[in-house]
Parts: structure tokens; sequence; C-alpha cells
């Protein structure tokens, strides 16, 4: 379902912050006391460094007149444009971070601090037989994520069996130089663990596990697909964008926003082969045999608790394009943050300059072409840059906000549950799935099968770092290319990924198409089974966010005059504008 009422929840979560949020509240409220002071001091140490005390005007609010990049003493005026163009950036994010309010949590981390904290991340952290974490433990990283120091972060304590180190929680105290603080971005909040919401989301990844090998040409007449359907259906709250209506073998495990829904499920710019410089590169990839992981309580336990794996992946003897979950799901293993979305761009970049954005100054330049503005450097720079601002962007609020369990520890969870072991909060609505029963049928336990043989990264689940990657490098790709484009030649992976056949039967626009891909790599996270839907559709968000800052930024810094700006539709469906530092909605 959508969250058109997470304003009810949204309310609710406010009133149970945790004290770790509030406390990472509170060192927000430092850390921009620390921007505005740096700013204001930075400002001033340049000013008399290069101007020899020299008054320097103070920035006006908002975008401001565009300084004067030239004239007669042209190194001091192009010093004092550079610092403007700085702190005119820098005032605006100080200004539009000060209007935020506090991001608000779940709740659920005071609410079962009682209970072993079972609704919050602990993986690699010591645990008991259940996998549920060593109370004192978890309150180590707590302390630490209120910190931030090192002394408190050596302290957190791995369990002794841990072969695996937690991943960079240090990171999520990282400043950034451009674009917005990466304490910055609101997001809604993820799901309790006791709600509606989140049983239909787990019922969506349990699904997802059960149908890994069937063909994405094949949905429709498949009967693994339509039994997902039905039992999607009968949640309380089904997983998805209630505007895509019930689910069908149409739009399950899609992303939800229109463009989602046209065409192959998989986007075109995963398996169109393109050039990477003099290198010819065709998109078929490593897959794995249909083997899932992590589906007795041994192995499952020595993986909640960091061991190394102690299961095997096995691959197919030839290289497939992606064509059902789990070859999507081994894509999103093994790729490069950015890699989807430079090849993407690459992509583009071979179709010539009709596939350009039509704000392209250059477009209709009498003689020049773009290249360090507005050509394929500068974008191919963009949408790198946006991805790591996205990534810290992430790790902020995995780590010092939510702290959000991963699925395979859900799955613990019920198994111990429904075996009588155990007693949790879990909504009766994944008690009662029928995906649950058929994973029971065919391992023998209710644990969720895991794609990866490690299961998740050791780090929180909400939101997915690839996913906020994914919202900002699409952003990013969106305000660049002409998003109405119709791609020539349109491909769909046969039954088996050996092949790709002709798709004719609807047209493929660049901006559809973009946003599918974003859609592609967030969700298949959770075909793989380490994601919920709510990380990926938030963690969209987040990056979009993040990006939307780093293009304001770089509206400030362009020469050219005849540029009205960059132009894109948001996730959300909103047309906006950004010119000269200012974002609008047209």
């Amino acid at each position: 379902m959508a969250k058109e009422n997470y304003a009810e929840h949204v309310k609710h979560a406010e009133h149970e912050q945790s004290n770790s949020v509030a406390s990472a509240a509170t060192d927000v409220d430092s850390r921009r006391q620390f921007l505005k002071f740096g700013a204001a001091t930075g400002a001033a140490a340049a000013s008399n460094l290069l101007f020899a005390n020299a008054a320097v005007a103070q920035p006006p609010a908002g975008g401001g007149p565009r300084p004067n990049r030239g004239g007669g003493n042209a190194g001091a005026n192009r010093a004092r444009a550079a610092l403007q163009i700085r702190e005119r950036a820098a005032d605006q994010h100080y200004e539009e971070t000060l209007a935020l309010g506090q991001q608000p949590s779940n709740g659920d981390e005071n609410r079962y601090e009682g209970e072993s904290f079972y609704a919050s991340y602990s993986k690699a952290l010591p645990s008991n037989d259940f996998g549920e974490v060593d109370p004192s433990a978890f309150e180590s990283l707590r302390v630490a994520m209120r910190s931030g120091s090192k002394e408190d972060l050596d302290s957190i304590p791995l369990d002794s069996t841990a072969g695996r180190n937690l991943t960079n929680p240090q990171g999520a105290f990282k400043f950034e130089m451009a674009g917005l603080d990466n304490h910055a971005t609101r997001i809604l909040p993820p799901w309790q663990f006791r709600s509606a919401e989140l049983a239909g989301q787990l019922g969506e990844v349990y699904w997802q596990a059960l149908a890994r090998d069937v063909p994405f040409i094949n949905y429709e007449n498949n009967r693994m697909i339509a039994a997902a359907a039905r039992d999607l259906n009968g949640f309380s709250a089904t997983p998805g964008a209630r505007s895509n209506g019930p689910t069908t073998a149409a739009n399950i495990f899609r992303g939800e926003t229109p463009g989602d829904l046209i065409g192959p499920y998989i986007s075109q710019f995963l398996w169109r082969d393109f050039s990477f410089g003099s290198q010819y590169i065709e998109q078929r990839f490593e897959v794995p045999l249909p083997f899932d992981f992590m589906i007795d309580e041994g192995n499952w336990l020595n993986i909640q608790r960091g061991g190394s794996p102690a299961e095997t992946a096995f691959f197919e003897s030839d290289l497939r394009y992606i064509f059902n979950n789990r070859s999507l799901g081994e894509y999103v293993h093994r790729d490069i943050s950015f890699q989807a979305y430079l090849n993407a761009a690459l992509i583009l970049l071979g179709e010539g300059n009709d596939v350009l954005d039509p704000g392209n100054p250059y477009l209709s330049s009498p003689n020049q072409d773009g290249f360090a503005t507005f050509g394929a450097p500068f974008i191919l720079d963009m949408v790198t840059k946006a991805a790591n601002l996205a990534l810290t962007g992430a790790w902020f609020q995995k780590w010092r906000v939510h702290r959000f369990l991963r699925p395979e520890a859900m799955g613990g969870r019920i198994h111990f549950q429904l075996t009588g072991l155990r007693s949790y909060e879990i909504h009766d609505d994944i008690l009662n799935s029928s995906a649950v029963a058929r994973v029971y049928g065919a391992n023998g336990t209710y644990l969720l099968p895991q794609a990866f043989i490690e299961g998740s990264p050791t780090h929180p689940s909400f939101p997915a770092g690839h996913a906020c990657m994914a919202g900002a490098c699409v952003t990013i790709l969106k305000a660049c290319f002409n998003e109405d484009y119709v791609l020539p030649e349109t491909v769909q992976a046969d039954a088996t990924g050996s092949s790709l056949l002709p798709y004719t039967d609807t047209a493929l626009t660049v901006g559809n198409e973009l946003t599918k891909l974003a859609n592609n790599i967030a969700l298949g996270r959770d075909a793989a089974g380490v994601h919920y839907r709510q990380d990926g559709i938030e963690g969209l968000r987040a990056g979009e966010q993040q990006a939307i800052s780093l293009l304001q930024d770089q509206s400030r810094t362009l020469n050219e005059d005849d540029f009205d700006g960059f132009s894109l539709k948001s996730f959300d469906g909103s047309q906006i504008n950004i010119r000269n530092g200012e974002v609008a909605l047209n």
C-alpha cells in the first residue's frame, strides 16, 4: 500500500523518539552551529588572505544576483566571486537545514528496550541462540552513535565468533562540502515492527524469495506469481502504491511510479549494450545456480553473529542477461556503487544530441559544444559525485536514527515464534501468510531464504544505501537528458537470459526507464532478501533530496546566461526547475 496514512504514523512516532534519536538531533543542532561558524570564519580567513582585509559583502537571501566573474582586477574579482558563490550556497543550505524538524523514528528502539531490542538491527553483535542481542552490547552501539568518539566506537563489542566487522558506522558523522549536509535529509520513518504495513512488506519479500527463479517474461501466466498476488491482496496492508490498484502479475514487485508499470520489468539501461571508451560492453553477467541460503537455524545464527559463511554459491557456466529476480539480485550484490547510472549515461550519450535535455544551452549555440559544462565529462562527473553524497546521507539515517532490523532477522523472529520457542509482537498477517507456509514446506523452517551466502551487509536496513544512490544518480540523469525522448530498438530478455528479444508493445521513454532503473536497483535488493520495500522507496526520496541540492550548487557556478535551469520530474511526479540555487515547481 502507499503511505497515504503516514501522517498519523509520523505523528505517533514523534511521541516515541528514542534517547539515541534525541541525542542525534542535539548533535545535528551542534553540526548546524559548526557549519554556520565554519562558513563565517572560513569566509573571514579567505577575505584576509586574498583581499588584504578588504570587506566582502554578505550574501543576500536566496539566489541573489550573479557575482561579477571578471573585471579590472581579474584575480581579485574572480576570487571574490568564487567566495560569494560558496557563501551563498552554504548559507542557503544552512537556512534550509535550520527549518527542518527532527528526523522521526518509529519508536521501536524504546518500545522493546526491555526485550533485548528485538526490533532493532544487531548483526555481528553478541547474541543468544535466538539471535537476540546482548542488551549491554546494543547500548554500547547507541552510546557510540550519540558521541561519534573513537573510544566509544572502538568499544562496540562484536560476537566472539564474528568474522565480519560493522560497516562504517563512523561514516554517519562525515560532513559534506557540496550539497546538503548528510544529516539534512528528511524521510518518513520505517513502519513499526508490529504494524500491518511491515507485515505486508515482509510478505512481499517472502514471495520474492519463492519466485526468484521465475523469468520476468513469464509472470503473466505463472502459477507462483498468481499465488503471490492472491496472498498479498489478502494482507491488511498490501505492499505497493494504492494508485497501482490490487496486486496483479502486471504490477507485482514493481516500483511505485507510473513509469514503472510501462513495458518490461527491467529497465532498458540494464539490458542495452554500450561503449565504455574503446571497449564494447555487453550487459551479460554471472548468474547463481538456483540455491538459497540461511534456511537452517545453524547457518542463520552463524550469520546473525557475524560469522563467515559456511555455505557456497555456484554459478551458471555462461553469462546471462538479467531475466529473473535471482539474476537481478546478483547484479545488485556485486555492482559498483554508481555502475548502473554511469552505464545509463554512456548509453544515452551514444544517442547523440537529440537525447540531451532541451534546456542544454549548447543545443542552440552557433559555434560551441558543451564539454566541461553540459557535456559528457560534466554529466559523468555529476553522476558519480551524487552517489557518495547520497550514501553518506543513508549512513546518517541508518546508524544514527533508525537502526532497523534486516528482513533475515525478522524471518528469525517469525521462525522462533511459529515454532513456539519465542513470542514477539508480530502482526498476524505475516504469521498466516501462505508464503511463510510454503517456505516451511520446502525447507522445514520459517526462515527467510537468502540469495547471498552472507545474507545482508553488516549495517542497518533502513533506508537502503543502494536506493539512496539510485535516487540521487537518476535525478542527475533526468536533469541532463530529455525525459520525453523515446528510446529506439527496445528489447527484453528471453526466459533463460541467453538472448534479447525485440520489444515493440509500447513506447519507452528516457524518463520512465530511468525511474524504472532506480526502482530495479532499489527493489532488486528486496528480491535478494536483504531489504524491505520501504527501504527502497524512502531511500529514493532521500537520494533525490541530495541530488537536488547538488544541482542547486552547480546551477550557481555556470557562466551560460542562456541556461534556464535544470528541469526534471521528481519521483512523486512534480515538475521542478533549479536555477541559480533556487528550486521552483513548474
